[in-house]
Parts: structure tokens; sequence; C-alpha cells
């Protein structure tokens, strides 16, 4: 297991900023994700990085306003949001796998993470 717990989540206003953070257990080296889901819609990409934090990828729907990035010594992972949006609304989801071959259409796939956190809500107000 490799408990990962993210925070930072809230309630915005449209063109706000947020910082989400995804703290794991573990120094091992895993590519990190982050993924979030809108109530009745399915788990989408949102971004993820390599374990050496070199690589990253970005939807195309937060590609320009998020940012991932991660302190290897904390064992964690941050999102920071800016410009946000009523349609970023959503559960936040923090992602990690070991064994992932990182390119761009592996990484937005739900089914290449072993491990989950629990989430974090972030609402958007128009």
């Amino acid at each position: 297991q490799v408990p990962l717990v993210e925070s930072g989540g809230g309630l915005v206003q449209s063109g706000d900023s947020l910082r989400l953070s995804c703290a794991s257990q573990t120094s091992s080296m895993y590519a990190m994700a982050w993924f979030r889901q809108a109530p009745g819609k399915e788990r989408d990409f949102v971004s993820a990085i390599s374990w050496s934090g070199g690589s990253t990828y970005y939807a195309d729907s937060v590609e320009g306003r998020f940012t991932i990035s991660r302190d290897n010594g904390k064992n964690t992972v941050y999102l920071q949001m800016n410009d946000l949006k009523p349609e970023d609304t959503a559960v936040y989801f923090c992602a990690a796998d070991n064994e992932i071959i990182f390119t761009k259409e592996l990484v937005e796939k739900v089914d290449e993470y072993q491990y989950w956190g629990q989430g974090t809500q972030v609402t958007v107000s128009s």
C-alpha cells in the first residue's frame, strides 16, 4: 500500500487560485498524477509528473492554467490551479504508480495507476 493523502481543496470563486497537495508515505520512485471526477461523470485525467519531475503532461482543458510539481524530499506532489472556472468543479484525486511507462497515452488512463487517494473537493462558483 502507498497511502496518498490529498489536501487543499475548497470553495473559491471563478478566477481564483488553489494549490492541492498529495502527501505520500513512501519515497519510492513513483510517477504521480491528478485526476478529477465531477458528479455523474467519469474520472478524467488532469496532469501527471514523472518521478524525477523532469516530464509532465496536462489535459488540454487545464494547459496553461494548472502546474504540477513535486518535492521528493517531502514525498509530496502539488497541483497549482490558477484562473479556476466553474467547469473545474470536481473531486480531485491523487494517483501513483511505479511501473507505468511515462507516455502521454498511458498516463491519462485511470487503470494504469495502482494507488489512489481519497480525493479532495474543489468547488468553483461563478
